[in-house]
């Protein structure tokens, strides 16, 4: 199995896009993520590989993910025009709309709109949790959300960078991001 090392060189050759077979080669080549090493706040990234979803995150203020233990999950963080991070709500978000029209989605006047409208998609609560399931032939951590027909199953680059696949149902192929870890936020870091 390659080291820490090599998985982080041959990451650095698949970012930000790289054709959909090698990307899968590569998951499949990494080991599994046990659920409380993904505990804490990630700072995600899109990996693009021909995805319906390629190129929404970004646009729309993604920032990452925060796990604050296996049922306590914020799968979607979000930074605001101040610089402040707030959790989104999943349940609302228009998920159906961006599968259905991908090319309207990744206009830049809708994420200029989605931007304005994300606080109001803001949420207190938890919208997902952190699970062992077997995905591709392996067991490992994968955060559930409570609303949305979606997996994000994740395997191990280093203890601090993980790869995630999205498994949408309905879609033939994953949407793959990567999480790198962050120091704890402040508590008045976040909204």
């Amino acid at each position: 199995m390659p080291d820490n090392t090599d998985n982080l060189s041959r990451l650095t050759e698949l970012e930000p896009a790289a054709p959909l077979p090698d990307v899968l080669r590569f998951y499949d080549s990494l080991p599994p993520v046990p659920v409380d090493a993904i505990l804490g706040s990630w700072r995600g990234a899109e990996l693009a590989t021909g995805h319906a979803f390629d190129g929404l995150l970004g646009p729309s203020g993604w920032h990452g993910k925060r796990f604050r233990s296996p049922d306590d999950v914020d799968p979607l963080i979000f930074r605001r025009t101040n610089g402040r991070l707030f959790a989104g709500n999943p349940a609302i978000m228009p998920i159906g709309l961006i599968q259905r029209l991908p090319g309207l989605a990744r206009h830049p006047l809708s994420a200029a709109l989605f931007r304005k409208i994300a606080p109001w998609l803001a949420t207190k609560r938890a919208r997902a949790r952190l699970r062992l399931t077997e995905y591709r032939g392996v067991t490992t951590a994968t955060m559930i959300y409570d609303d949305l027909p979606i997996n994000d199953v994740f395997r191990m680059i280093t203890p601090d960078v993980v790869l995630g696949a999205m498994d949408i149902r309905g879609s033939a192929n994953p949407f793959f991001f990567t999480l790198r870890r962050e120091p704890q936020p402040s508590p008045s870091s976040l909204a």
